[in-house]
Formats: C-alpha cells, sequence, structure tokens
C-alpha cells in the first residue's frame, strides 16, 4: 500500500481489498484536500499531490514577529536613508535551514533515521549523535558512526530549539497584502511585505507527521497532527464550517484515528474517526474522493468493532460504508473504482453476516461483488494497477462462494 508524502491529498486513506482487517495495515491515509487528478481517480489511485494549505494567509505578518520567530529579516530591511519615493519593498521570507520548499530538504533540526523533525530529542553517548527517542532506541550501536551506546540522554535544549523553530516557521508564509488588508511591516516611508515562498504550516506539520508515522514513529506523528488539528478548530471558530476546512480537519481527525490505532489505542481512534466523519458528512456527497474518504473511515471503525468482537457494530459501520459508496455510484456510474469500492464493501458484509449465521446473506452479497467485477472491464494499460486489485478482489469473492467455510477478510 502507497502513501502520499501529504495527507491533504482529497483521496482517504486506502481501504484495502484483500486484508482490509489486518491489524498491522495502519498506513496513514493521504490527504483528501487537494484536488485530485480526475483520471487518477478514475483508475483507482487513491493519492494525489498538492495539499489544501499551499493557499497563502490573507495577511502579511509584522516585521517584529518574524524576526523573533527565528528567520531573518534583516536582508532586505529598508533603511530610512534610502529613497522615500518607494512605496513597499518585497523581502523574500528565506527559512535558514532550508525547510522552506514543498519539496522539503532534511535540516539540522532533522532525525536521520525518521527524516521527520526531531521528537524528544536523545543524545547517544559518548557520540553526542542526536535522534528522536523512539527511533535511536532500536540500536545498540549508533546508526551514523557505528560508535557502541552506552546510554541515551535527553536533549531538553534541543527540543525546545525545535519545538521554537516549528512555531516560527509557521509564521514564515505570508502572501503579498492587497489595499483592503493592510497589516505591512512599516519601516519609517517605506512597507516592507514578506513574500509568499515558504510552506504553509498546515502542509509543513502533515508533511512531518507522515514521515514520522511511516518510520512508525507514532508519537511525533500524533502530535504533529494535534497540533494540525488545534490550528484547523481555530479556524473554524473564526470562519465557520467551510468545505474546505471541513474537510482539512476530517482528514487530518482520519489521520489520527491511524495514529491511535497504530498505537493500540482503539478507543482514541474510533473517537478521531468518528470526528472525522461528522466533519465530512457535511461536504457535498457528490464528490467522489470526499465519499471515498468517508467510506474508508468507516469502514475502519467496522474493522475495530470487528477485532473487539462487536460482530453487529461492525456490520453497521460496513452497511453506512456500503450505502454510501452505492449512492456515489449512481452519480458516477462509469468510475471503475467506484465500483471496486461497492464490491469491497459488500464483500465486508457479506463476512460479518457469515460469521452471524446468515449463510444466505453472506451467498448473496458474495455474489453481487463478484457480479460487478465481471462486468468492469479495464483495457487501457493506464488502468493496469486497478485492473490487479479487480482481479484480487473478484479471486477472493469466488473462494467465499466455493468455500463458505473459508475465514473471510
Amino acid at each position: 500500500m502507497t502513501t502520499s508524502v501529504c495527507p491533504f491529498s482529497k483521496a482517504a486513506r486506502p481501504d484495502d481489498a484483500s486484508a482490509s482487517r489486518k491489524q498491522a495495515d495502519t498506513t496513514p491515509s493521504v490527504c483528501p484536500f487537494s484536488k485530485a487528478d480526475a483520471s487518477a481517480r478514475k483508475q483507482g489511485e487513491t493519492t494525489a499531490s498538492g495539499c489544501p494549505f499551499s493557499k497563502s494567509d490573507a495577511s502579511a505578518r509584522k516585521q517584529g514577529e518574524v524576526a523573533s520567530k527565528g528567520c531573518p529579516v534583516n536582508e532586505g530591511r529598508v533603511n530610512k536613508e534610502e529613497d522615500s519615493t518607494t512605496d513597499s519593498a518585497t523581502v523574500p521570507a528565506k527559512c535558514p535551514f532550508g525547510y522552506d520548499s514543498q519539496t522539503f530538504k532534511l535540516g539540522p533540526f532533522s532525525c536521520m533515521l525518521c527524516q521527520a523533525l526531531l521528537y524528544d530529542s536523545s543524545r547517544c553517548v559518548p557520540c553526542t549523535h542526536v535522534f528522536c527517542k523512539v527511533c535511536v532506541a532500536r540500536f545498540k550501536d549508533c546508526p551514523l558512526c557505528g560508535a557502541d551506546v552506552e546510554s541515551i540522554e535527553a536533549d531538553e535544549s534541543l527540543q525546545k530549539m525545535v519545538d521554537q523553530f516549528i512555531e516560527g516557521h509557521a509564521r514564515i508564509k505570508r502572501s503579498v497584502v492587497n489595499s483592503n488588508d493592510k497589516e505591512e511591516v512599516e519601516n519609517d516611508n517605506k512597507k516592507v511585505i514578506y513574500a509568499d515562498v515558504s510552506m504553509e504550516r498546515g502542509s509543513f506539520l502533515v508533511q512531518q507527521a507522515m514521515r514520522a508515522f511511516q518510520a512508525q514513529n507514532y508519537e511525533s506523528a500524533k502530535s504533529r497532527l494535534a497540533m494540525c488539528t488545534e490550528d484547523i478548530r481555530d479556524q473554524l471558530k473564526r470562519e465557520g464550517n467551510t468545505p474546505e476546512l471541513c474537510s482539512q480537519l476530517g482528514a487530518v481527525l482520519g489521520m489520527l484515528g491511524d495514529c491511535s490505532r497504530a498505537m493500540g489505542d482503539s478507543s482514541s481512534a474510533v473517537n478521531h474517526f468518528e470526528e472525522s466523519i461528522e466533519f465530512l458528512m457535511k461536504l457535498p456527497m457528490d464528490d467522489l474522493e470526499i465519499t471515498h474518504t468517508l467510506s474508508v473511515s468507516l469502514n475502519k471503525i467496522g474493522d475495530l468493532k470487528y477485532y473487539g468482537q462487536d460482530l453487529e457494530a461492525a456490520r453497521s459501520y460496513y452497511c453506512r460504508a456500503l450505502n454510501v459508496r452505492r449512492d456515489a455510484m449512481k452519480h458516477h456510474p462509469n468510475a471503475p473504482s467506484q465500483i471496486l469500492d461497492v464490491a469491497v464493501s459488500l464483500a465486508k458484509v457479506a463476512d460479518i453476516d457469515r460469521a452471524l449465521q446468515h449463510e444466505d446473506a453472506a451467498t448473496d452479497g458474495f455474489k453481487e461483488g463478484m457480479k460487478l467485477l465481471e462486468s468492469l472491464k479495464l483495457d487501457s494499460e493506464d488502468s493496469a494497477p486497478l485492473e490487479q486489485r479487480r482481479l484480487s478482489v473478484l479471486e477472493f469473492l469466488k473462494k467465499q462462494v466455493e468455500k463458505p467455510a473459508e475465514t473471510a477478510i
């Protein structure tokens, strides 16, 4: 299963058709906020580039605030002896550590193991190399120099710098202000406006969370995502439940659910997924990416209920996901990925029916899924991944019909 670099693409967390209930599969969701390419969605791809947080803030930050947050502002300051006839000057907001582009480069505050910003910074003794506590705890020798690690000590001063940097970096990106929003930096007769070149706070935090999650540093990922949810909630209080903010919060909450699930905290995971569903339900259901995100969240709660042996509750969530996908298929009858999603949901519901000794209903569900997939023809070479998934799900459904006693998904 692949994971997108940014969790803010509209495509939701991937729904594994053949092994959706494997507890070990805790790959986080991809971002449901970027406008995913329509052709990619039709092919069943669940990753998308871009991030809604790339949209710049509407106002410029005062010069003194930017300076206090750790980014250089002296370069490009307007000297009061300079020509006062110029109305304004634009100062590039360059981050001295290189964290100022969508490509994101490793910097001095990065852990070389998880490649995210340091979390619980810990120093190896005696070599003094620094990593995240969780990352370095897996090694007996220093991963960088190979020296024996006699002990690991917390580096609180460095972690404090990292935390300050995270807060300060969020203040770098500010768009050029217009005549209606004049929160500019004034220096005598000239106004200094900081250029829009740095990553937005939401994108920055989520990128760090994704890197940490992939390295199984779940505490780090959870911390960054929690910061992101706080920011979005603050925006919701100011701006109301806009579709963009509801999408963002729904996605980040779903990712927090993935973190909690990976950490073995099923109760918190369910709470995060439930809240994610609450915000996603406020969005238009004619968008395939939104419906896919919503149905995956429902299925993940169903999976957790299934693991907890609450089969009736699991079936309820699986049925809700199935209904969402059926409705989406009515709006997009020619979307191959949507047909596949419906087949997967049919298999999930049928599996629970079999576990509840409802064999006739289970068989009907498996057969309906088979019929959908057998009628789905994908000839394009670009549809190879989708075709592979179709064949995999179809094979599973056939086995369930032929061998009723076989363990279901």
